[in-house]
This record gives structure tokens, sequence and C-alpha cells, in this order.
């Protein structure tokens, strides 16, 4: 698994280099992936796998939302490096704020599980979570 995380942040660091030479060239529109498509609108609880902690749910309309997780709500721009049989894989560039990249495994419409890491506030982030729709956004 290490050297799994290994390969893919060297994988981010390189396109976080091609993504900043290229990135006027680059739309911020969102990314269109099978695997995104196949996910549910609504409420989505969040967990964090490693501490087991929950964090806030957030309302899903646009599945994109769980490619930037960190950097919530910043102008990125995207681009899709694999995508396999309900897998993607996402690297992102926000200008100014840091870059990181994402897989995303569909295992069902309403659950995913997400790995994401990258630069955000000048420091290393890693993160594991589990996705799982909990209902419709005007539930809560």
């Amino acid at each position: 698994m290490k050297k799994r995380k290994w390969i893919l942040w060297r994988a981010a660091i390189a396109l976080g280099a091609i993504v900043a030479a290229t990135g006027p060239a680059l739309t911020q529109r969102p990314v269109r992936t099978d695997a995104l498509a196949k996910l549910q609108a609504g409420l989505w609880q969040l967990r964090d796998l490693d501490s087991r902690a929950e964090l806030p749910p957030v309302c899903l309309g646009d599945p994109n939302l769980l490619v930037q997780l960190k950097h919530r709500g910043a102008a990125c721009s995207r681009i899709v490096v694999a995508e396999i049989q309900g897998t993607a894989t996402v690297h992102y560039t926000c200008p100014a704020a840091g870059y990181g990249q994402t897989l995303i495994r569909i295992e069902t419409p309403r659950l995913a599980q997400i790995e994401t890491q990258g630069i955000a506030d000048n420091r290393p982030f890693s993160s594991r979570l589990e996705a799982r729709r909990v209902g419709s956004c005007g539930a809560n």
C-alpha cells in the first residue's frame, strides 16, 4: 500500500508540473467520467477511514464536488488521469491554493471510496474517505 501511495504521490507531482505549465490551456469545467456519472445526487455522509470520524454531510448535486474535497469552492483545473471499471483518478490544480489527486472507486450509486492527496495551505494532505448517500438534500 505504501508503494502505491509513493507512486501516486510521484505521479501527482509530475502532473502538477505539467498542469502548471499548461494551466491556461485547461478548462475549469467539470470533468466528465462514466464513474462519477453513476453517483446519485442527494445528501452524502463522509467518513474518514483512518480516524473513523464523520465529516459534515455534503449536498451532492454535482459529483465533481468529491474530486476536490480539500479545495472545496476553489476554481481549479482538472484532468482525468485514468478511468477503469468504476474507478476514476482525477488530478486538479488550484492557482495559489495548491493541487491534489483523487481516486474515486464507485461501489454502488450510493457508496464510494475516495483516496485523495496533494498540497493545501502549503502543507501536504492525504485522506481515505468513504462517501455514502444518506437521503435527499432537503432532509436535513
